[in-house]
């Protein structure tokens, strides 16, 4: 399921039309990126939790050339599936 198909859903089962269907999932999305990017942590019961992983310096390689190259920190989401949802799609 991609993002229009999601807001398709929410009209269809709640009877909205498409345009107040996008805003409900624009908000809530937008919401959860910003809580992210302040270092907060989602949780969605049932369903699992979002965080943000910090990642240190390391050195790598290109593997085209094999040159040694240093790459960045950084931060990445991460998503841990709950057990509930874990349970649901394994039937």
């Amino acid at each position: 399921m991609n993002k229009s198909e999601l807001i398709e859903a929410l009209a269809a089962k709640r009877g909205l039309s498409g345009k107040k269907s996008e805003e409900i999932i624009n908000t809530v999305f937008d919401s959860m990126v910003g809580a992210m990017q302040n270092g907060g942590r989602i949780e969605i019961r049932g369903f699992g939790s979002f965080v943000v992983k910090d990642y240190k310096s390391y050195t790598g390689r290109n593997p085209k050339t094999g040159d040694s190259i240093e790459v960045k920190p950084k931060k990445l989401p991460f998503f841990k599936v709950g057990k509930e949802l874990k349970e649901r799609v394994a039937g």
